[in-house]
């Protein structure tokens, strides 16, 4: 055990947490999600994309502000602690846990169906069994490991989005032959097929919830604070990449898709992004593809892994987990939280052989309320943070959200409303039960089980140089 016994190292450097802030927003939400936010919004899922990331990016410039002024391990469970009382933290920690659990399950679904396009005759649940020990031992290493893979990841997808991005616009400039379909290639696909918002504000609004989930993870930048080893400049300098993130990876790739293909011939039976690849004729697409869809399933698992360890790390600080989460490895790491993790993947091995391979749509909703609680948290701590400093007449933030306090306000009346949207649509709102259900359980377990300390408010330091 590391001598001090609970001391994580700080491992992880500018560029780890550069690549990490690059990597997070590229995974199954993108490759395979956006088809189905698609074909409810049609062209307009674009306008969904604009305006949800410029809500996740003050989320994450609120969590960016709390980050510096406290870098702590446990990130927004221990800020919703301190600002809103121990029962939020506990909510909001825990909340953070489940929605990592559930996006880990399907992420490791996805990666045990891409190994099948390869292996056919192997067995599903070897590979995951093996992918599962894989990362569970590459969180277990070190922090600077885990950092190290994690930017050889984000290199490979930040890269093939770069290339299909590069190719399609090459094919509509350059008029290369596009294979299957009939449509020409060009700007006017975004318009011709039924307008550029054919099932109207309905559509567009529905597509929110899964547009809501592909950015989910994106605030496990906070979580890194507590690891950094300079998180005064790391911080900020990953934060203030989201805005480019959200228009390159989103807007201006399923822009360029669109523009490729009809959005109405994109049916969701398979990655909108095969259809990418076959467009520009590359020999072995397929197999490209798979490996690139593949390191996307692996970063996920692996920063699902690292994010919700992390979050239990703090919640045991706070006395709102079990002392063991709180145990630290030599090597500096909470390795209790990765063996945790460990066997809920394994329950998702088991329970994926009776999940229909229509699931997709519940889980991301699911994922999506858990989320979207999560940000409200995160501003609603941040805003109460700004009145404490403002009444106390404390030293200003070193990394201020801009338009203060009425972007932060708005942003979370939009995130109420994203919750309200998934009650209002019948294939999202299993959501709303199973998210309610959740957080009356948290609340009971806490009246029930939650003593001593984690009575309190968490104590955190504030490492603001004084005026």
């Amino acid at each position: 055990m590391n001598p001090k016994g609970s001391v994580l190292t700080r491992g992880l450097n500018a560029r780890h947490i550069r690549f990490m802030a690059l990597g997070s927003a590229i995974g199954t939400g993108l490759f395979y999600g956006s088809s189905s936010a698609i074909q409810k919004a049609g062209p307009a899922v674009l306008l969904a994309y604009i305006i949800a990331g410029a809500a996740v990016f003050m989320v994450m410039r609120a969590l960016g502000e709390l980050a510096v002024r406290h870098p702590v391990s446990g990130s927004f469970g221990q800020y919703a602690s301190r600002y809103l009382g121990p029962l939020a933290g506990f909510i909001t920690g825990w909340t953070y846990v489940f929605e990592m659990a559930i996006v880990a399950i399907a992420d490791v679904t996805a990666f045990s169906i891409y190994m099948g396009f390869w292996f056919h005759d192997v067995p599903r649940w070897i590979w995951v069994l093996a992918i599962i020990f894989f990362l569970a031992a590459i969180n277990l290493l070190s922090v600077k490991v885990f950092g190290e893979l994690e930017f050889w990841f984000s290199i490979v997808k930040v890269s093939a989005i770069i290339a299909m991005i590069a190719g399609g616009v090459a094919i509509i400039v350059f008029g290369f032959h596009v294979e299957g379909g009939e449509a020409v290639p060009g700007l006017n696909n975004l318009v011709d097929h039924g307008g550029f918002m054919p099932n109207g504000w309905v559509g567009l609004l529905a597509a929110f919830a899964v547009v809501m989930f592909a950015f989910g993870g994106i605030e496990t930048i906070g979580v890194t604070a507590g690891e950094a080893a300079n998180p005064g400049k790391s911080i900020p300098a990953a934060v203030n990449t989201v805005p480019v993130r959200i228009l390159l990876f989103y807007v201006l790739t399923l822009g360029v898709l669109m523009t490729l293909i009809p959005w109405n011939e994109i049916t969701g039976e398979t990655s909108p992004f095969v259809q990418i690849f076959d467009s520009l004729g590359i020999p072995l697409a397929g197999h490209i593809l798979n490996a690139v869809v593949i390191t996307a399933a692996l970063s996920a698992i692996n920063s699902d892994i690292f994010g919700s360890g992390r979050v239990l790390y703090g919640l045991s600080q706070q006395g709102h987990a079990p002392a063991v989460f709180g145990k630290i490895s030599r090597s500096g790491v909470p390795w209790m939280t990765v063996v945790l993790m460990t066997g809920v993947l394994l329950v998702g091995v088991v329970l994926n052989a009776t999940i229909p391979e229509d699931v997709f749509l519940i889980i991301a909703s699911i994922a999506t309320f858990a989320t979207v609680w999560v940000w409200i948290m995160i501003l609603v701590s941040h805003i109460a943070m700004k009145r404490e400093i403002g009444r106390k007449t404390l030293a200003p933030s070193a990394f201020p959200v801009p338009l203060w306090p009425l972007a932060s306000v708005l942003t979370a009346i939009f995130m109420a409303g994203v919750i309200v949207l998934l009650g209002i649509y019948p294939d999202t709102r299993v959501a709303l039960y199973v998210g309610a259900a959740w957080l009356i359980v948290l609340t009971l377990a806490f009246k029930l089980w939650v003593r001593g300390k984690g009575r309190e408010r968490a104590q955190l330091l504030d490492t603001t140089p004084a005026q």
